[in-house]
């Protein structure tokens, strides 16, 4: 069998897909808005937010960008039915978990803002981030991407 032929997917697939890549987007609007719109977001926040915002080293910020650009290209890659999918998510989970280590070991973010936004959600980011790896590796096996 040739490798590039392919198996036509579930209608699951495509559901998971759309939605991985909506999840994917919001990152997305979440990065772009750190990254542009500093200052409106700086005035909902508290001093100890904005401080914490501001003392992020640049190699956290471009993990950020790392996450969420491939995380929204592995998941287009998903739609497209392309193989390279596997590998942008896969460098998306881990700009993922350097962002998220940064985050988890090397601030006061807890204290700053909370266990909910400051665990709760980075723990379910890569939960999903390590799932979507997964989904990529089941459809090159299935070969529903190739």
């Amino acid at each position: 069998m040739n490798k590039h032929l392919t198996t036509k997917p579930p209608v699951w697939y495509w559901v998971v897909s759309v939605l991985a890549l909506l999840w994917n987007l919001m990152g997305v609007m979440n990065y772009l808005g750190t990254a542009f719109m500093k200052e409106a977001i700086k005035a909902e926040m508290t001093a100890a937010q904005v401080e914490l915002m501001e003392s992020t080293p640049a190699w956290v910020t471009a993990a950020f960008a790392i996450a969420v650009w491939f995380g929204a290209a592995g998941c287009i890659g998903l739609l497209l039915r392309k193989k390279w999918a596997k590998s942008a998510l896969g460098l998306s989970l881990l700009g993922v978990l350097v962002q998220t280590g940064y985050g988890f070991f090397m601030t006061n973010a807890s204290e700053v803002y909370g266990k909910t936004e400051a665990i709760i959600i980075p723990s379910m980011v890569i939960i999903i981030a390590i799932l979507l790896v997964f989904f990529a590796r089941l459809s090159e096996r299935k070969t529903w991407i190739a």
